[in-house]
C-alpha cells in the first residue's frame, strides 16, 4: 500500500485525526504493519500491552471480557487500543481478524516521539483525552445518582 494510503487511514483514525500530514508521515514509517490471515488471533485478552492498531484494510473482532457482551467488529481507519498507545497495561479482550486484515502498531515509544515533535498536536490529543474523561465522569456520576435512588 502506498504512503499516502496509509496517511488517509491514519488521518481518519479517531484521536490521530489531530495529526498534520508530517506527523501522520512519521507514524506511516515508523509503525509496523502486520498482515493477519482470517481468524487470526492479533491479540488475547490479559496479554501486555505493546501499542495500539489502527485497520489498514479488512476486519477485526473485538470479544470483551464482559459476561454477555456482544463482540464488535472494528473496521478500516479502526482504533484498538487507544490507551495502549500511551500506557502499557493487559488488553482487556480477545482481537482476531474476521478476514484478510492488514493493522499498523503504534507503540507508547513511536507516539512519544511524535508528540514530542508536534507540540500542537499533543495538546489537542490532551484536550480530546480530558473531553473523554470529562464525559466518563459525568456518566458514572449519573449512574451513582439513579443506584442512589434505586
Amino acid at each position: 500500500m502506498a504512503i499516502d494510503d496509509d496517511i488517509a487511514v491514519l488521518a481518519a483514525a479517531p484521536l490521530l485525526r489531530f495529526f498534520g500530514r508530517d506527523a501522520l508521515r512519521l507514524l506511516s514509517f515508523a509503525a509496523e504493519r502486520r498482515d493477519l490471515a482470517p481468524d487470526e488471533i492479533l491479540f488475547r485478552r490479559g496479554e501486555a500491552t505493546d501499542g495500539g492498531f489502527v485497520v489498514v484494510s479488512g476486519r477485526v473482532v473485538l470479544v470483551p471480557q464482559a459476561a454477555g457482551a456482544a463482540p464488535v467488529e472494528a473496521g478500516r481507519a479502526a482504533l484498538i487500543g487507544q490507551m495502549a498507545l500511551f500506557v502499557r497495561g493487559e488488553r482487556p479482550g480477545d482481537a482476531r481478524a474476521a478476514e484478510p486484515t492488514s493493522v499498523l502498531r503504534i507503540t507508547p515509544a513511536l507516539m512519544r516521539r511524535v508528540l514530542e515533535e508536534f507540540p500542537d498536536a499533543a495538546a489537542a490529543i490532551h484536550d480530546a483525552l480530558a473531553e473523554d474523561l470529562a464525559g466518563l465522569s459525568q456518566g458514572l456520576e449519573r449512574v451513582r445518582g439513579l443506584l442512589a435512588a434505586g
